[in-house]
């Protein structure tokens, strides 16, 4: 007799995504899973592995999609020779997420990576996700070279500052609650602005 196969595996991790942002990780469950998504059980598993590995696959999926947005916003303005913009356009990343993909952007506040990489999730899932590290640290250190040519901890703290904790701290709350205010995005700007105003010690 043939496994069961899912033929449509991004429809299992769309479903994950609603489910997750709706209701939570503890009430995810494989159930509630194939009835969302038109999948049954046993082609979950034998797509996936594990529930983690969905949750972990859905989360991915869309980290690599801010990391790409990100990514992209950052390169066009330090193309045109402009590192303060960058960082700006870096730390604005996660409300123009929500601006294109609120659901998208809603999943990735509502769990960090640490909790979605266990030790159940399938080994390709959990390198994707431990590689996410890198991918931000390079564009981190980037940012801090064309700030002040330096890429020591120091000045990397500050742009952490600007692009991961102004973000998380004037943001996510509202993407959360479904949108963020064009008010909030002019007041991260001027904050990241104060902070490289000061920029890293000597």
């Amino acid at each position: 007799m043939p496994r069961p196969r899912v033929h449509a595996p991004d429809a299992v991790l769309d479903a994950a995504e609603d489910l997750l942002v709706e209701r939570g990780r503890a009430q995810l469950t494989i159930r509630a899973l194939a009835e969302r998504s038109g999948a049954s059980n046993g082609s979950i598993y034998h797509a996936f592995g594990s529930l983690e590995s969905v949750v972990g696959a859905a989360w991915l999926r869309r980290a690599r999609q801010f990391l790409t947005l990100q990514r992209t916003a950052v390169d066009e303005a330090l193309a045109a020779g402009d590192a303060r913009r960058a960082v700006r356009a870096a730390a604005d990343a996660p409300a123009r997420l929500a601006d294109g993909d609120l659901g998208a952007a809603r999943l990735l506040v509502a769990l960090q990576r640490d909790d979605v990489l266990t030790d159940a999730v399938a080994t390709p899932v959990a390198e994707g996700l431990r590689a996410l590290d890198a991918t931000l640290t390079a564009t981190l250190r980037r940012l801090a070279q064309g700030c002040w040519e330096r890429g020591d901890a120091a000045a990397v703290e500050v742009v952490t500052v600007c692009v991961v904790r102004l973000p998380a701290a004037l943001l996510f709350g509202e993407i959360r609650a479904g949108g963020v205010r064009a008010h909030t995005r002019a007041q991260l700007a001027a904050a990241v602005g104060a902070v490289l105003d000061c920029g890293p010690p000597p």
